[in-house]
């Protein structure tokens, strides 16, 4: 049995060309007052670059954005074909896959990473039944996700609007750091900004 519902697998397949376009602030995100992203964002890639190399897992890939930045030997997952074959293009060794069970053996790799897409599951059944299979899986896990802010719930379904002008319902959390270690059973918070939170557990 697979995590995520349907409405919102379609809405990253559908996504997929314009991405991106949420890291780099271009498209619809132009106009977006999101002040400190880039130079947080910056300090993310910087991040991740500084971890020792490992045989690496990242779950929910997407388009390899950040996929590109992770030191050691790395393979992508994603259930998007379309997010697969522009991290492919970006030369990544990318899968197509689910995150739940995932398409691998016991220990096959040393660190699981997985990007804004923790945050998508439900709390309770769909959450652990994640955390139970990236164990498995790898020994080390390091969860990046956006960081609780002041102006919206830290807890929603939320509308987003693609190029297209479709809306669709997305689950989201947002994390404080310790919250987000707490729920990964313990864990090294390695940035807590006003965007992003990263935990190493």
């Amino acid at each position: 049995m697979t995590v995520i519902g349907r409405s919102m697998r379609d809405y990253y397949e559908r996504r997929a060309r314009e991405y991106d376009d949420w890291w780099l602030g271009t498209g619809l995100f132009e106009r977006r007052e999101r002040p400190g992203w880039q130079e947080e964002v910056e300090l993310l890639v910087a991040l991740l670059k500084r971890l020792p190399p490992a045989r690496t897992l990242d779950v929910a890939c997407g388009t390899g954005f950040l996929t590109r930045h992770l030191p050691g030997d790395v393979t992508g997952l994603d259930q998007s074909a379309g997010m697969v074959d522009i991290a492919r293009a970006r030369g990544i060794e990318a899968v197509q896959g689910e995150a739940v069970p995932l398409p691998f053996g016991d220990g096959a790799y040393e660190r699981l990473f997985t990007s804004h897409f923790y945050g998508h599951l439900l709390p309770g059944e769909e959450s652990e039944r994640f955390l139970t299979e990236a164990r498995r899986v790898a020994g080390e896990l390091v969860v990046v996700d956006a960081a609780v802010r002041p102006d919206v719930e830290s807890e929603r379904w939320e509308e987003r609007r693609l190029n297209d002008g479709s809306a669709h319902q997305v689950f989201k959390r947002r994390y404080a750091g310790h919250d987000l270690a707490a729920e990964l059973g313990g864990g090294e918070v390695l940035h807590a900004g006003d965007w992003f939170v990263v935990v190493q557990a």
